[in-house]
């Protein structure tokens, strides 16, 4: 993902669409190769003489962006922040025929869509969401499981990925889902970095089966244990010795364990393993075996991941 495009619909939710945008914008101030675009969408209005057209949103501040699509190539990320709904789901039809067209021919070409919120109604009236696992905000779960009946809703979870379609709840989880693709491509350290920044750390409760391990257990406020957590994001594949985390910690090694377990519930080897683990169910989820992961996860071989998985 190279370019992150998102599709602009009346009464869209200012949070949808300024969270993932936000991680996005962080995560390239910190050096990753992200750029922001933005299109219009309004069925039946019209651009201005400079080619733009004003966006109204939900919470009343209208935003002005290009009409024009830009040229898409399958490295770009499309996204579509849900808007405001009435009587439990979202007007229909959700987005133009020209805007559900060009994101079923950038899926086609190759390239990744996401929303936020009802943007799940603009995938699926895309047909993407046909034979796939999605979700959208729990008060719309119904009312997309009713209208695309072809479609799988996955029942409060923050997000779902199925190959390259990634559908998450609502609001405040278009943060969650970027920086789940943050991590994915750019692994965990690059993802905690970001969330710092955004002084993210903790992740809502509920069932969570795509949720990274770094952000469950950020919810703390211990500076030391959350300077021993960077130093295992960063480089959770190699071996880390308790003494070079207390280190890094700035404390003893008794005084970090005691910590460590009080802020996350569990050792430093076992929050480093849990991160192995997730990289390597990620790998294997994209066609790798489990050696190959283990290996690339930083296990010295596959048995202790098998060990793990089973565990979990």
């Amino acid at each position: 993902m190279n370019r992150v495009v998102f599709l602009l619909v009346p009464g869209l939710h200012l949070l949808d669409l300024a969270g993932p945008a936000q991680v996005f914008s962080t995560a390239a101030d910190t050096g990753l190769p992200y750029r922001l675009a933005y299109t219009a969408d309004r069925p039946g209005g019209g651009a201005a003489a400079d080619g733009r057209e004003d966006v109204p949103t939900a919470q009343g501040l209208p935003l002005r962006a290009p009409a024009a699509w830009p040229d898409l190539t399958p490295a770009d990320l499309v996204v579509v922040p849900g808007w405001r709904w009435a009587d439990g789901a979202p007007h229909a039809p959700p987005v133009s025929a020209d805007a559900a067209r060009r994101l079923a021919a950038h899926h086609a070409a190759g390239g990744a869509v996401a929303s936020v919120c009802a943007g799940a109604f603009a995938l699926a009236h895309a047909g993407l969401l046909d034979g796939r696992r999605c979700t959208t905000h729990h008060e719309l779960q119904d009312a997309l499981a009713r209208r695309h009946p072809r479609a799988t809703v996955v029942r409060d979870v923050l997000y779902v990925t199925d190959g390259r379609v990634i559908t998450s709840a609502g609001i405040a989880s278009g943060i969650d889902l970027a920086l789940h693709l943050v991590a994915a491509r750019h692994g965990p350290g690059a993802a905690a970095r970001v969330a710092r920044a955004m002084v993210v750390y903790a992740r809502r409760n509920g069932d969570q089966p795509q949720a990274g391990a770094m952000l469950r257990h950020r919810a703390h406020l211990s500076d030391a244990v959350h300077r021993a957590q960077d130093l295992i994001d960063s480089c959770y594949t190699r071996p880390l010795p308790l003494h070079r985390l207390a280190a890094a910690a700035g404390v003893s090694e008794r005084t970090l364990t005691r910590r460590f377990a009080a802020a996350t519930g569990r050792t430093p080897l076992r929050y480093q393993q849990e991160l192995r683990l997730e990289h390597a169910e990620h790998l294997i989820g994209q066609g790798a075996t489990a050696d190959a992961a283990a290996r690339a996860a930083g296990f010295t071989d596959a048995r202790m991941l098998r060990r793990l998985r089973a565990r979990a």
